[in-house]
């Protein structure tokens, strides 16, 4: 048979065996305006279990029987039970109301709005308590003075609040958020070195004050913000009660009557220190939050920007490959179909003579003009597929006197270009990609755009070891429509070339015609004196 593993919280006798030490323990510290008891009640009804209810409240009645049968019973069982059942029972029913409504009530303390919603559960729960115990005072003793019934309101309201704020946060500390080794650690030596040498030094000044306890209460203040500041809610808890139980010893060591304003200050700088100290956890657990979210931003950054790069190489890797294969086309268009035009037409020219022999002489005339008409075609194509005036003139000049300028001039287009800059600096690629984008934007002037003019600025310098390239290219044309065809590859092509050269491609608004402005980042290439540039 498998024993159960034995859990001493899921334990009703023990845990009423405990609960009747801490309550004789706590006890004998109660007096006027602050009663550890009614926290301890209080907490351990929040934190355990409810099926434990029974034997809580049940050693709390034998408790307080005992020390009253010790007292001599002085008000007999009818008083004692009067006396001492109604305030667990209330007690018990206001927190068996909160927890139904908000089961995790209690469970930690680690932002301001738990810490808020359960010194307000603690407030209710203390004035119900306090109403009952006064009604009950009113019936027993009915020439009971208006005075003393304030003043057993005043007591047992600000006795139970500050009991449950001194006793609670501990509770929830050991038994719902259990700091770690570190924390620990942390706490103790700075008990050590903080919390010990106030307590001395609040000591030294009472002695020398003692007509001043309030002094030295507020004094008391310090070491407690300390902790809250550093440890958060767990060193403010423990700080706050360090502190008053210094404090209590300390007026008791001196003969200082307790005070109504003493204890209020008390439970207003605690409220205020554990809102504090819950408010910096919060504060630390957001900024460790942004930290990872941070970090996981930083790495998936790094991710897209790898992926981004070798998107970029594939990209590049495709237009390499396009141009190279456009290169080998080119040349065997230019050495199969163009070396056979050249033979018909020599073979034409043989035949001429012959050919006006036999009154055939129009047929020549015909023949040589379809010829013409083909190498024209044939030089078009090949410009297209690979501009031979880019290897044979260099970029600057292909720009200047190229195909382009023939192309716009045919067309009655003016053509202005300013060209500046050593092109030597630009890899292949980029050279190429350059002329590619002009020589595409002309061809759209021509096609679409009505244009009368069309403009070229290059600009090529050297920038952090970084050779760039800032291509305008402008028309005054009517311009773009709002809705580009669909299946239209002219600017979606350049925008690709920019695109997997890693550059910038931007379409500027004008007023009218078209303004591209495109800026190309290029490894420096050492320059080589026997390039045309």
């Amino acid at each position: 048979m498998r024993l159960k593993p034995f859990r001493p919280l899921h334990s009703g006798p023990l845990l009423g065996v405990l609960y009747l030490l801490l309550w004789l323990l706590l006890w004998p510290t109660s007096q006027p305006y602050w009663m550890l008891p009614y926290g301890l009640r209080f907490g351990a009804l929040l934190l355990l279990p409810m099926r434990s209810w029974g034997w809580l409240i049940g050693a709390e009645l034998i408790a307080s029987a005992g020390m009253s049968i010790h007292a001599g019973l002085p008000m007999g069982w009818s008083g004692y039970f009067l006396g001492e059942l109604p305030e667990p029972l209330v007690t018990a029913a206001g927190l068996w109301l909160l927890r139904r409504l908000n089961p995790h009530a209690g469970a930690n303390l680690h932002n301001p709005q738990e810490a808020a919603r359960l010194l307000l559960a603690a407030i209710l729960v203390v004035l119900s308590t306090t109403a009952v115990d006064v009604g009950l005072l009113t019936v027993i003793h009915t020439a009971a003075a208006e005075d003393a019934l304030i003043h057993v309101l005043g007591n047992e309201l600000l006795g139970g609040y500050l009991g449950v704020l001194l006793v609670v946060p501990v509770m929830v500390l050991l038994l719902r958020a259990p700091p770690d080794r570190r924390a620990v650690a942390g706490l103790l030596l700075d008990g050590l070195q903080v919390m010990l040498p106030a307590m001395a030094i609040l000591l030294l000044l009472s002695e020398q004050a003692t007509s001043q306890p309030q002094f030295a209460r507020a004094l008391s203040l310090a070491p407690v913000l300390f902790f809250a500041f550093r440890h958060g809610w767990r060193g403010a808890s423990l700080a706050m009660i360090v502190s008053s139980l210094g404090m209590t010893v300390l007026d008791q060591r001196l003969g200082h009557a307790p005070s109504a304003a003493g204890y209020l200050f008390l439970a207003v700088a605690g409220t205020g220190t554990l809102m504090l100290g819950s408010a910096t956890d919060a504060l630390r657990r957001s900024k460790l939050r942004v930290a990872e979210q941070n970090t996981h931003l930083a790495a998936v950054n790094r991710r897209l920007d790898q992926l981004a790069r070798q998107l970029r190489a594939a990209a590049r890797g495709n237009l390499q490959a396009d141009e190279n294969q456009r290169r080998h086309l080119a040349a065997e268009l230019h050495d199969e179909l163009g070396q056979n035009i050249t033979a018909i037409q020599t073979h034409v020219k043989l035949a001429q003579t012959r050919l006006q022999q036999a009154g055939l002489e129009d047929i020549s005339t015909s023949i040589n003009g379809i010829l013409a008409h083909m190498r024209r075609a044939l030089h078009r194509l090949l410009d297209d597929l690979r501009p031979a005036v880019l290897d044979e003139f260099g970029l600057l000049r292909a720009l200047d006197e190229g195909p382009i300028r023939d192309l716009l001039n045919a067309a009655g287009i003016s053509y202005h270009t300013e060209l500046r800059g050593d092109p030597r600096l630009l890899d292949d690629d980029t050279r190429t990609t350059i002329y590619r984008l002009a020589q595409e934007s002309a061809t759209n002037a021509v096609k679409h755009a009505r244009a009368s003019e069309f403009r070229v600025r290059l600009r090529i310098g050297e920038r952090h070891g970084m050779a760039l390239a800032l291509l305008d290219l402008r028309d005054n044309g009517i311009g773009l429509p709002e809705r580009l065809p669909r299946g239209g590859r002219g600017l979606q092509g350049m925008r690709d070339r920019v695109t997997s050269l890693g550059g910038l491609f931007r379409l500027r608004p004008v007023l009218r015609g078209v303004h591209l402005r495109v800026l190309l980042r290029s490894n420096i290439e050492s320059p080589v004196t026997n390039r045309s540039i």
